[in-house]
């Protein structure tokens, strides 16, 4: 178990606004999302050899870097376990130090290549879908289900949990549920791929992965990036209250991701795999 220290977390940042109502205006307090750079860094190489390298900055919201950035690692391929990382450390500055075990081996040129297909642009569509099939795990088949009248509860359940958004109203979250229901754990974020690192990488540093009796639910829509890092995690479902990419819907067809889109108001849309979604049944012929 890598070594991380504590973290201060300052999800919203207080301030005066003017409200208006109509013509009227008012002087009010309202909170914003705070949103930071956080860079990544590693050292890596053999031990008499250790290297640091400046390895990506992201746009988040503080809170969970330690978590954010092994979940980083791993859903692009650094690292496959937690025994991969040896300490991971805050060095002032918005930056976090990932100290990788001297086991790990990288090839830098390739790493910094599969940043560029798989970043969320969406440049090169094969491109990316090689890259996952170069680093993804292997996968056993998808064994996990829910009720239809379970999924339909959850995005409700999600909101009632999103502290920092009730606050705010400027963060997306990602939630972990069992077959059951049952939220297991909540990150937010100002990006919607930092929230999704942070909660795989929550479970990365419990040495937790794969996820294989859970789903994922996203609150805005499921981009390939989204549906990549969930591959990377094992978790076998993966819905959104918003729309998914054509890109994510073949990702998730070709790695056996069951894939729900535009879940709110009692509606869903199956893209993949509507037999891991139980209790349906077919509009009655008049």
């Amino acid at each position: 178990m890598p070594n991380h220290g504590p973290e201060a977390s300052c999800g919203s940042h207080a301030l005066r606004i003017s409200r208006v109502e109509g013509a009227v205006v008012s002087d009010v307090e309202d909170s914003v999302a705070t949103e930071e750079p956080l860079a990544i860094e590693i050292v890596y190489g053999p031990r008499h050899q250790r290297q640091v390298k400046a390895l990506s900055v992201t746009m988040r919201t503080p809170g969970a870097d330690a978590e954010l950035a092994a979940g980083f690692l791993l859903t692009e391929g650094i690292v496959q376990d937690v025994d991969d990382i040896d300490e991971l450390y805050p060095t002032g500055g918005n930056t976090i130090r990932v100290v990788l075990a001297p086991h790990v081996a990288l090839n830098l040129a390739t790493i910094e290549r599969n940043f560029y297909m798989t970043s969320s642009c969406g440049v090169c569509g094969k491109g990316s879908l090689a890259a996952l099939e170069t680093f993804c795990p292997p996968r056993r088949p998808n064994g996990f289900s829910m009720d239809i009248s379970i999924l339909h509860s959850l995005p409700a359940t999600l909101r009632q949990a999103q502290a920092l958004f009730l606050s705010t109203g400027g963060l997306h979250a990602c939630g972990l549920f069992d077959e059951n229901g049952k939220l297991l754990d909540i990150k937010e974020d100002v990006g919607r791929h930092n929230a999704l690192d942070k909660l795989i990488g929550s479970r990365l540093l419990a040495d937790e992965l794969p996820v294989r009796n859970c789903m994922v639910l996203f609150s805005g829509r499921a981009s390939f990036e989204l549906i990549q890092k969930t591959i990377m995690a094992g978790i076998p479902m993966a819905a959104s209250v918003g729309a998914p990419s054509s890109l994510a819907v073949s990702v998730a067809k070709r790695f056996g991701v069951t894939l729900v889109g535009f879940l709110q108001n009692n509606h869903c849309n199956i893209y993949e795999d509507r037999s891991c979604i139980t209790g349906l049944r077919r509009e009655s012929m008049s």
